[in-house]
């Protein structure tokens, strides 16, 4: 079997073969710290997350690096606003970020370049394309000059009839656009600003425009080609169309083998945005914030219900949809979490993992990192594990033999692992209860059925729930029972 991608620069799946052999470099466009992270952003990097955990799993060395984009106009605005500095804000976070972002298990990045910490290699760029004849300055500004590269638009498909200026949000309203030689150039270089942060350059003191920064970053920290370039559907125009420009034209190669896109959030059919109302960031999520839902929502459930859709299809956000994800992996988690010293198994912890479940595995995301189809295979593992764990526990019967169980416990575990889910401690550590206070209860309870005294046999049956045991009535008229 070999994996596949669907590659957005030539818009179909292509088998992935890296530059070097067992070897991947990736790069994904991280966030711009002015804010707490929202479901948009938990999505994107659930995504990546689990590409990069999938890559690994199929033996490859992966080096994975995400910016952080430390000096923009939304950051200097809400320093502003605050009466604050823009380190300051970019400080408070990017500690938000990783709060946010660990506790929802994504793994750290390699590295995490930051716009700021590349100052002089944005300006090696700039001067080469102005060398090159593909950059003008205009009066302290720099400005990429499109018509010059004749593959712009290669990656969105778009023409030049179709460009806006100042799609993305990035461009200043107020900005002059006269200083332009033309409408669809874009900026490699800001000149200074009263009152904001500004580094000397060759054209004068300013900063550096926002496409030129993931170029210069790329270059420095992974090289002039890497494999795997991800991020947002939203970015791919301008940004990553911007990014090509700048990049390949200096190095007459390609800045990425491999471009891939996830899919938006949308709120109950609508965009996900602040002026409609329906914007959730993670924490909202995790604390128990968000309106719809009142309540903490363990980050297992956010990372299934992101992963039940396909990472490049748009992905709905609904209440109905978070409980769904709740009952899902609370499936996965009960078999996770089994208690295999009730069962006094036999055979050893096997090394081998299942090879039937592991095939149909990879064959789902080795098609384009197929999740929704891969966690059908978790949901077949789990659902078998817990009722032959109920059999053995409860009927003293068993339909597979202990090598075949702990077999496919120990494949549900790894293959979970692929996908970052995994049960907290508190969950696979299961809490020790008063035996005696159990067995006076079910007594009562035995009592109250002798009794016909019905509500008083599930008040009983109700307050050992609520404490995590699980009463199992026999046909013998004996109750067993059980931690849950």
């Amino acid at each position: 079997m070999s994996l596949t991608v669907y590659n957005t620069l030539t818009r179909h799946k292509e088998p992935f073969t890296p530059i070097s052999p067992g070897n991947v470099t990736m790069y994904c466009c991280g966030v711009t710290v002015h804010d707490d992270c929202h479901l948009g952003h938990a999505r994107s990097c659930i995504g990546w997350d689990v590409v990069r955990r999938y890559l690994q799993w199929r033996g490859y060395q992966v080096r994975y690096v995400q910016n952080f984009t430390d000096i923009d106009d939304k950051i200097l605005n809400r320093a502003k606003a605050e009466g604050s500095s823009m380190q300051a804000i970019v400080d408070r976070y990017i500690a938000a970020y990783f709060n946010d972002i660990r506790q929802l298990n994504i793994l750290d990045a390699d590295e995490y370049p930051r716009v700021t910490e590349h100052i002089p290699a944005i300006h090696q760029l700039i001067q080469a394309l102005e060398e090159k004849g593909y950059a003008y300055a205009i009066n302290g500004d720099v400005y990429y000059s499109v018509r010059q590269f004749a593959d712009y638009g290669k990656l969105s498909g778009r023409q030049l009839e179709q460009m806006q200026a100042g799609a993305g949000g990035r461009v200043d309203p107020a900005e002059p656009e006269r200083k332009k030689q033309d409408p669809v150039d874009f900026v490699l270089w800001k000149s200074a600003k009263l009152g904001e942060p500004a580094w000397e350059s060759p054209w004068g003191q300013g900063r550096p425009g926002w496409h030129i920064e993931c170029s210069a970053m790329i270059r420095a920290r992974l090289g002039e080609t890497i494999d795997i370039h991800g991020g947002g559907g939203d970015l791919v125009f301008p940004h990553h169309e911007n990014e090509i420009a700048q990049s390949e034209v200096l190095t007459g190669k390609p800045l990425a083998n491999y471009w891939l896109h996830n899919g938006m959030v949308t709120v109950n059919g609508e965009k996900m945005s602040k002026s409609l109302g329906n914007f959730t960031t993670i924490r909202a999520l995790l604390d128990g914030n968000w309106s719809e839902y009142p309540q903490p929502i363990d980050p297992m459930v956010i990372r299934l219900f992101v992963l039940q859709a396909h990472y490049r299809k748009p992905l709905d956000f609904a209440k109905a949809a978070i409980a769904a994800a709740e009952n899902g992996w609370q499936t996965l988690k009960d078999s996770l979490a089994l208690d295999l010293q009730q069962l006094n198994l036999s055979s050893p912890i096997p090394s081998e993992l299942d090879a039937e479940s592991v095939n149909r595995f990879q064959t789902a995301m080795d098609d384009d990192f197929n999740t929704a189809a891969g966690l059908a295979v978790l949901f077949e593992l789990a659902k078998a594990l817990k009722r032959e764990f109920n059999l053995r526990c409860y009927q003293a019967e068993k339909e597979c033999s202990d090598l075949q169980f702990q077999t496919s416990l120990q494949t549900l575990t790894r293959l979970a692992q692929v996908f970052g889910l995994e049960a907290s401690r508190e969950t696979v550590s299961a809490p020790e209860f008063d035996a005696i206070w159990i067995e006076s209860l079910l007594q009562q309870r035995q009592q109250a059925r002798q009794e016909k005294c019905y509500a008083e046999s599930d008040r009983i049956r109700n307050e050992l729930q609520a404490v995590g045991i699980t009463l199992i009535d026999q046909p013998n008229g004996q109750t067993r029972w059980h931690r849950h």
